[in-house]
């Protein structure tokens, strides 16, 4: 059998295809059989277009399932088909660290109450009733107070107010319901002080009382022995009154030698002060120690 000729021979000729495998391509039907180099071109831009066309719609579609798969699952992740059902993997809210299905728990509080004032207890014979005595208040042998030591003296603890009062105050503290009158010496050098403690049901009686107390001639009486000579028998002393709770104390300061105090003799002013602010501060401590034992109780 002959073979098929191709170009003029009027023979079939195989039509060519760029997509098609094994397809003939055309020549330009002339003698010299030169290829038609401007189809060819314009078939492969065709085919270069088609490729591109198909790489585009593909990372179109690739895109968009992407988006898709990301969408669905960002949608799984923060739905919940059951808002009643814990997420996988989470405990339930029974499970929950901190929570309890039972009834709350009580606790007693532990809060402290309010300190009690120690000036309350002073301040009433109901409530003051520690054991009281010249020697409870002021104990010891002797009082420091900075560099300066007081000798201790005598002491004194008598229900007759009247009897140990000088001046005015007899008459002030039997009519204002005085039940008892403490009394207690301190020497140091040659100065003397004398401290009087007046004792009263109430602090409105041992206010009333202070209130009507003339330092410059309503005194306690000096009480000396125990080491301590007489002193402010007949000499010009200091004398001081201040109430505190239910009491009303009293100082009176002097020489031993009888001299007449002055407003220069400033030492002799600073062993009143110290003996006045011990005896309240004692007072104080009497209702500081009852408040404590109360607290305790």
């Amino acid at each position: 059998m002959r073979p098929m000729s191709y170009g003029q021979q009027g023979e079939p000729q195989s039509q060519w295809d760029p997509w098609k495998p094994h397809s003939q391509q055309p020549w330009n039907g002339g003698a010299d059989e030169t290829p038609d180099w401007a189809a060819l071109a314009e078939a492969s831009e065709t085919r270069n277009k088609r490729r591109r066309l198909l790489f585009i719609g593909g990372g179109a579609l690739a895109t968009v399932a992407i988006g898709a798969a990301v969408a669905v699952a960002v949608v799984s992740a923060n739905s919940d088909p059951d808002p009643n059902k814990p997420a996988a993997g989470v405990p339930g809210n029974s499970n929950l660290p901190g929570q309890t299905t039972g009834p709350a728990p009580s606790f007693e509080s532990t809060s402290a109450p309010p300190p009690l004032n120690p000036v309350d207890f002073i301040s009433s014979k109901a409530k003051d009733t520690a054991p009281l005595g010249a020697q409870l208040l002021f104990p010891g042998t002797q009082l420091t107070v900075g560099d300066t030591v007081y000798k201790k003296g005598a002491t004194d603890d008598t229900k007759s107010c009247s009897a140990v009062t000088a001046g005015g105050l007899p008459k002030i503290v039997t009519d204002n319901g005085c039940t008892r009158f403490l009394r207690v010496s301190y020497a140091t050098g040659g100065t003397a002080a004398t401290v009087g403690v007046a004792v009263f049901d109430t602090a409105a009686q041992a206010a009333k009382v202070n209130g009507k107390v003339n330092t410059q001639k309503d005194s306690t009486r000096s009480l000396s022995g125990k080491g301590i000579k007489d002193f402010c028998t007949s000499a010009v002393c200091l004398s001081t009154a201040n109430a505190y709770g239910r009491y009303v104390y009293f100082t009176i300061t002097g020489f031993t030698n009888g001299k007449d105090m002055t407003e220069k003799d400033t030492a002799a002013y600073r062993v009143s002060n110290n003996l006045k602010d011990f005896a309240r501060s004692q007072l104080y401590k009497r209702g500081e120690v009852q408040a404590s034992a109360a607290a305790n109780e």
